[in-house]
């Protein structure tokens, strides 16, 4: 596969509260053992902080990617020739689409805790998918590249 002149690539981490909110899940494991002593009690804030770190980083560790000619979002991998514009959706604009806009045909790549978003719209006749929103931190930097893929595609 060759590479696009702009290729694209950004991981939708989690926000930095949710890793306190981990250390406070052991904390609360902690204290659930406390009576039983200190070993159990080590354990509980080990075993509790280290399962909600996991949680969290996985939830986290969806990336969105333009490479070549595809978009790669999450699980789905779309070729660039397949989609139409993107319209960057600021804070209001990608609630609205989140919520009371939404088609529940559409392929949403959702995370709440990104105020951004990007709607791109999906061409091939084929798909019954109407449009891809994709939660971006990036959105015109993503469209951009979107662009140029498809550019360099044709």
């Amino acid at each position: 596969m060759q590479l696009s002149a702009a290729p694209y690539e950004e991981r939708l981490t989690a926000p930095r509260t949710w890793w306190l909110i981990s250390f406070l899940v052991g904390v609360s494991f902690a204290l659930i053992l406390l009576p039983f002593g200190t070993l159990p009690l080590l354990g509980g804030l080990v075993g509790g902080t280290a399962v909600a770190a996991v949680a969290a980083s996985s939830y986290g560790s969806v990336r969105i990617r333009v490479v070549g000619d595809a978009l790669i979002a999450g699980e789905a991998k779309i070729p660039v020739a397949d989609l139409g514009e993107a319209e960057v959706l600021d804070p209001e604009e990608a609630r609205a689409w989140r919520t009371y806009k939404a088609d529940v045909r559409a392929f949403l790549l959702l995370r709440a805790y990104i105020p951004t978003a990007l709607k791109v719209q999906v061409t091939d006749p084929d798909d019954p998918t109407p449009y891809l929103y994709l939660s971006t931190r990036e959105p015109e930097r993503l469209a951009q590249a979107l662009r140029t893929a498809r550019e360099a595609a044709v």
